[in-house]
């Protein structure tokens, strides 16, 4: 006869181990749901948002500390926010230096136009810059015309299947100049879809406009004349605020765009990239009938950057996430043309300015790597042809 007090015991256990198991299945699903969170950049964002409210903040430290102390230290967070108002002029005085500098840069943009556009072709004393890329070219000329001897295959008619371009000495201008650099800059280059390329072809300059009142700025995008439409300057402006928020005065690290505003583009009839049509079947919930109907939607494109969702007039009005992630990646994207890709357009077009981001990243990386300790197998390592590894082997035996 079974020991029914070993029976519950049994069934005690298997509900216990059932639960235990239950929780390790809960809480592997809970960790890859936060992970996948984690992933998600506006999910991060959110909470860096959240968590700034909370850094600085010791757990009742401050609460208790004496009458007398906590008194002093509103007096230094009051000259704390006496300093924020001074950085705050500080910024607007490197704006005004900007704005005055701007002014002597336009002259500098204005030839790089014309040169870019074949409307200017700059003399010998112009072209006598430094190149390393020259020697460098001309070292790798003399490798080839070597091994073309030693292959044998020395014929100057033969031609060359990985042609880059179609450009040759007679070509004017700079052809594909700023295609070129949206092409190299990864920001620019997830904005610009196939049937973008045609277009930026005709764009021939992109200028940067300071304002004073309010502070602000604006992109100037220039084409010339093309089958898709028929302007022929294409806007984007940022209104920037450079004052410390009232509610969190200390959050304040200078000026920030908070407002931008496109342009409408007249296209040409059946040339706007920005939207594209689509066809869907609708079913008559009681006769059964089908239709289709033509549904206009937006389409990816650069173009849809002169198109950015309104900003509300009313600064407390939440925003939609989406909402405010579109606008966060269009302030990114402003800032960095005004910032990087105007001042240094012949750098990015290069990819020299590229090298440098690049440069910076690798040393952050390697940085990182360098902390862990992790070993990683040889394949091919042998252990007999390595002398540091002999004479390691030698000291431990005589020891």
């Amino acid at each position: 006869m079974a020991d029914p007090e070993k029976a519950v015991a049994t069934s005690a256990t298997e509900e216990e181990m059932s639960e235990e198991e239950m929780e390790e299945e809960e809480g592997g699903e809970r960790k890859e749901l936060v992970d996948k969170l984690m992933k998600d950049p506006q999910v991060l964002a959110a909470l860096q948002t959240k968590l700034r409210r909370f850094l600085g903040t010791h757990s009742g430290y401050i609460s208790s500390l004496p009458v007398v102390v906590k008194k002093r230290i509103k007096a230094l967070k009051k000259l704390q926010l006496q300093y924020t108002d001074l950085e705050a002029d500080f910024y607007k005085e490197v704006h005004a230096l900007e704005v005055k500098y701007d002014k002597l840069h336009q002259a500098l943009y204005e030839k790089r136009k014309l040169v870019v556009n074949a409307e200017y072709e700059p003399n010998e004393e112009e072209c006598d810059f430094p190149s390393d890329d020259e020697e460098d070219e001309k070292d790798l000329c003399k490798d080839m015309e070597d091994k073309a001897k030693i292959d044998g295959k020395g014929n100057a008619d033969e031609k060359d299947d990985t042609k880059l371009h179609d450009f040759d000495e007679n070509t004017k201008g700079i052809p594909e100049f700023w295609l070129t650099i949206f092409k190299n800059v990864d920001l620019l280059s997830e904005m610009v879809q196939d049937y973008d390329e045609p277009i930026l072809k005709h764009l021939n300059d992109i200028q940067l406009k300071f304002h004073d009142q309010p502070m602000g700025f604006t992109l100037e995008f220039y084409f010339s004349e093309n089958e898709f439409f028929t302007n022929k300057v294409l806007t984007k402006y940022y209104e920037m605020k450079c004052a410390p928020d009232k509610e969190d005065p200390f959050s304040f690290e200078g000026p920030e765009i908070f407002k931008c505003k496109g342009c409408t583009i007249d296209w040409k009839k059946g040339k706007n990239v920005t939207v594209k049509t689509i066809k869907k079947k609708q079913k008559h919930k009681s006769r059964g009938a089908v239709r289709t109907i033509t549904k206009t939607v937006q389409n990816d494109s650069f173009f849809n950057f002169f198109n950015p969702p309104p900003v509300p007039e009313d600064t407390d009005e939440e925003m939609d996430e989406d909402t405010q992630a579109l606008l966060t990646a269009d302030f990114e994207i402003g800032h960095y043309i005004r910032e990087r890709i105007v001042p240094r357009a012949v750098l990015f077009f290069t990819g020299e300015a590229l090298d440098d981001e690049d440069f910076e990243e690798e040393e952050g990386e390697e940085g990182e790597e360098g902390e862990e300790d992790e070993e990683e197998d040889d394949p091919d390592y042998d252990p007999s042809k390595d002398k540091a590894a002999k004479d390691q082997q030698a000291e431990c035996k005589q020891q």
